[in-house]
C-alpha cells in the first residue's frame, strides 16, 4: 500500500469509529434519561428519604457525567501524522521549571533539552535560586533564570509566577514547557511546530507518560483514557487544554492574554471603585442634614465620580481616567481637611479658654464633650474613604512583581485557567497524542495523594472563580468541555452515597428504592450496560479499570479538594502549595493513616456482608434487595482494593514503556 492508501484507510477507520461512538452515545443518553427520570418520578422511597434522595441525586450526577463524556466523544478527533515543521525557522525557548528537585534529575532533563534537534535555546527556571543548579547549567552552556528583586515581599504565584517571570526575560516566538522530570524526545519540536503554521493555534499539548510506572500501575499514575480519548474529544471541540508540561505555546497568544487580563482587571477595579464611591456618597448625603459645606463637598465628589463613569463608558484611557479621578477626590479631601483643621483649632481655643476659667479636669471634660458632640457631621470620613479607593487604583499594579501576568495565577495550578482564557480570546489548541517526553510519577502513596489533591484543588479554584459555563467568549462546546473536567472532581460526594447505601440496606434493611422490580431492572440494566459500552468504545482498547477504581477510591481527596478550594476562594483560607516529589519516600511501614476513611468504608462493607448473612439465616432479610446490594458491595470492595494495594506499594520493580 502507498502512504496515500494508508491515510485513506486510517480516515475510513476513524469515520467508522466516530459513527459507532455516536450511535452508542445516543443509546446511552436515552437509556440514562429514561432511568433517572423514572427514578425521580416513580421509585424514590420517601419513607427513607434521608438516603433515598441523596442516592437519586448521586445517580443524577452520574448521568450528567455520562452525558458530558458522550458530548465530548461525539466530536472525537484523531489527528494522526502531524504537519511538517516550517521551512523558515521559528525561534523557540525551552523552559525547564524547577523548585527543589534534585540537581541530577534537573540536569538529566536539561541535557535532553539541549539535544532537541530543532534549533532552540534552553533555559532552566530555578525558583529555588540554587548555586549548584547555576554551576551545573553554566558548565553545559544552559541559561538559568531566577526571580528578580521585584518579587521580594510580593505574591510569588508558584509555578505560574516562575513562568511569568521567565516570559518577560526571553524573546522566543514559541515556548516548550517541561517539568524538571520530563525528559524530552529529540524530535519533540519537529513533531509539533508544524501545527503553528495556523496563525491562530496558541497551544499544542502532548501526553504525559511516566517511565517509572510498572504495568500494574498500582498508584494509577498513567492516564491512558485522559491522554487519549478525553483530550482527543476536547480537541474536537477546540477545547484541548494545557496540562502544565510537555506543551508548546505561542508567545504572542500568551502576551495578548497577559495584556488583556491586565486591562480587564484594572477596568473592573475602577468600576468597583466608582460603584463603591457612589454608595458612600449616597450614605453621606443622608447624614449631611443641611450643612452647606458638607453638601458642597459631597456634590463636588459626586460630579467627579460621575465624570469618571462617563469617561470609562466613552472609552477614554484608563490611566487618564484614574489620574483625574484620584486628583479630583484628593483635592476635595485636602480642602475639607484644611477646613476641619481650622475648626479643630477653634475648638482647641475654646477648650483653652475653659481651662483658664475652671479648676477641675472634670469640668473641662464635660465642656469639651458638649462642644465636640454639638458639631454637625463632617464629610471628611466619606471623602477620605473615596480618596483611599482612588489611590488604590494603581495601573502599575504595585502589589505585584510585574503588571503583565500571561500565565493565570488564580489557582495553585496555572494550566487549565490559562488555556481557558486563551480559548476565550479566540485562540485554538491542538492535542497531539504522541508520547514525546518521559517523566517520573510519584512512587509512594503520600506523594501521589498530595499530587491528586493539588490538581483537584487547582481545578476547583478555577471553577469557583471563573466558571466556564459563564464565560461568554467561549462557545457552548468549549464551556461544556471545561465544565466536564471540573464536574468530575465533584464525584467524591456521590461516591460517599454509593458506599453508604448498600451498607444501610444490608445492615438495617433500609431500602432507598420503592422496589427492585421488573420496572427497575428494565431501566437500570440497559443504562448500566450502555454506559459501560460507551467507555469501552471510546477507550478503543485502552485500560480504564484503574482510573475507575481511583475515581471512587479517592473520594476523601475529591471532597477535601472541593471544600478547601471553596474556603480558599470564598472565605480567604490559604491552601498552600506542595511541589510533587520525584523521589520515593522511604519508610518501614504502610501509611494506613493516609487512607483511614477508605479503611472505615472497607470495614463497613465487610461488616454489612456479615450482618446480612446473619439476617438472611434468621429470616429477617427477604426479597431480592439484599442480593442486589451484596453484588454492589462486592463491586465496591473490588474498587477499594486498589487503595490498600497502594498503601502496601514499595515502588516500581521494572520500567516498561507502553503506547497510548
Amino acid at each position: 500500500m502507498t502512504r496515500r492508501d494508508l491515510r485513506q484507510l486510517a480516515h475510513s477507520t476513524s469515520l467508522r469509529r466516530v459513527a459507532a461512538i455516536r450511535i452508542v452515545v445516543v443509546l446511552a443518553a436515552a437509556s440514562g434519561l429514561n432511568y433517572v427520570i423514572w427514578r425521580w418520578l416513580a421509585s424514590v422511597n420517601w419513607e427513607s428519604w434521608w438516603i433515598a434522595v441523596p442516592l437519586v441525586l448521586a445517580e443524577t450526577y452520574s448521568l450528567i457525567d455520562s452525558l458530558l463524556f458522550g458530548i465530548g466523544a461525539w466530536r472525537i478527533r484523531e489527528r494522526g501524522e502531524p504537519p511538517a515543521p516550517p521551512d523558515t525557522g521559528f525561534t523557540v525557548d525551552v523552559f525547564i521549571t524547577t523548585y527543589n528537585e534534585e540537581v541530577d534529575l534537573v540536569m538529566r532533563t536539561a541535557r535532553a533539552a539541549v539535544a532537541i534537534e530543532y534549533p532552540h535555546t534552553t533555559w532552566i527556571l530555578d525558583d529555588g535560586n540554587r548555586a549548584e543548579i547555576r554551576a551545573a547549567a553554566e558548565a553545559l552552556g544552559i541559561g538559568v533564570i531566577t526571580r528578580s528583586a521585584d518579587w521580594v515581599d510580593r505574591p510569588r504565584h508558584a509555578k505560574a509566577g516562575n513562568l511569568n517571570n521567565a516570559l518577560l526575560e526571553t524573546a522566543g516566538e514559541f515556548i516548550l514547557i517541561l517539568d524538571a522530570d520530563q525528559v524530552p524526545d529529540p524530535r519533540i519540536l519537529d513533531r509539533t511546530l508544524g501545527y503553528f503554521k495556523d496563525p491562530m493555534v496558541a497551544l499544542v499539548q502532548t501526553p504525559q507518560w511516566f517511565e517509572n510506572v510498572p504495568k500494574a500501575d498500582v498508584l494509577g499514575s498513567q492516564a491512558p483514557l485522559f491522554y487519549g480519548p478525553i483530550q482527543q474529544s476536547k480537541d474536537g471541540w477546540n477545547a484541548a487544554f494545557f496540562c502544565g508540561s510537555n506543551a508548546i505555546l505561542r508567545r504572542e497568544s500568551l502576551m495578548q492574554l497577559g495584556i488583556s487580563r491586565y486591562v480587564t482587571e484594572v477596568e473592573r477595579s475602577v468600576h468597583r471603585a466608582i460603584r463603591t464611591s457612589k454608595k458612600l456618597l449616597t450614605s453621606a448625603r443622608a447624614e449631611a442634614q443641611g450643612d452647606r459645606r458638607v453638601k458642597l463637598a459631597l456634590r463636588q465628589a459626586a460630579e467627579i465620580v460621575e465624570q469618571a463613569r462617563i469617561e470609562l463608558e466613552r472609552g477614554d484611557g484608563i490611566s487618564d481616567v484614574t489620574y483625574r479621578f484620584q486628583r479630583g477626590i484628593d483635592a476635595i479631601a485636602v480642602d475639607r481637611a484644611d477646613s476641619d483643621i481650622a475648626l479643630m483649632r477653634d475648638d482647641l481655643r475654646e477648650l483653652a479658654a475653659l481651662s483658664n476659667e475652671t479648676d477641675t479636669f472634670a469640668e473641662i471634660d464635660d465642656a469639651a464633650l458638649a462642644l465636640l458632640t454639638g458639631r454637625e457631621t463632617s464629610p471628611v470620613a466619606a471623602i477620605e474613604a473615596i480618596s483611599i479607593l482612588a489611590r488604590a487604583l494603581n495601573v502599575d499594579r504595585g502589589d505585584e512583581a510585574q503588571a503583565i501576568m500571561p500565565m493565570a495565577t488564580i489557582s495553585v495550578t496555572e494550566d487549565m485557567a490559562t488555556s481557558m482564557r486563551l480559548h476565550g480570546l479566540g485562540w485554538r489548541s491542538v492535542y497531539h497524542g504522541e508520547i514525546l517526553a518521559a517523566g517520573l510519577a510519584p512512587e509512594d502513596l503520600e506523594t501521589m495523594l498530595g499530587q491528586r489533591l493539588r490538581w483537584a484543588q487547582g481545578t476547583m479554584q478555577v471553577f469557583f472563580r471563573e466558571n466556564p459555563l459563564l464565560q461568554r467568549r467561549m462557545n457552548v462546546g468549549q464551556r461544556l468541555m471545561y465544565f466536564g473536567t471540573m464536574w468530575s472532581y465533584l464525584s467524591g460526594f456521590p461516591a460517599l452515597v454509593y458506599v453508604t447505601a448498600p451498607i444501610l440496606c444490608l445492615s438495617f434493611g433500609v431500602i432507598p428504592v420503592t422496589a427492585y422490580s421488573v420496572d427497575f431492572f428494565a431501566r437500570f440494566i440497559p443504562f448500566l450496560i450502555l454506559n459501560q459500552l460507551l467507555f469501552w468504545v471510546v477507550a478503543a482498547g485502552r485500560p480504564t479499570w484503574r482510573g475507575a477504581q481511583y475515581s471512587l477510591a479517592l473520594f476523601p481527596v475529591w471532597i477535601e479538594a472541593v471544600t478547601s478550594a471553596f474556603k480558599n476562594v470564598f472565605l480567604g483560607q490559604p491552601l498552600g502549595f506542595l511541589v510533587t516529589s520525584k523521589t520515593r519516600v522511604e519508610n518501614g511501614r504502610p501509611r494506613w493513616d493516609l487512607i483511614r476513611p477508605q479503611l472505615f468504608v472497607v470495614g463497613g462493607l465487610i461488616a454489612a456482608l456479615i450482618i446480612v448473612t446473619i439476617r438472611i439465616l434468621a429470616g429477617q432479610a427477604e426479597g431480592i434487595a439484599p442480593y442486589v446490594n451484596i453484588i454492589w458491595v462486592f463491586y465496591d470492595l473490588a474498587v477499594f482494593s486498589i487503595i490498600i494495594r497502594a498503601a502496601l506499594y514499595r515502588g516500581p520493580a521494572a520500567t516498561t514503556k507502553e503506547t497510548l
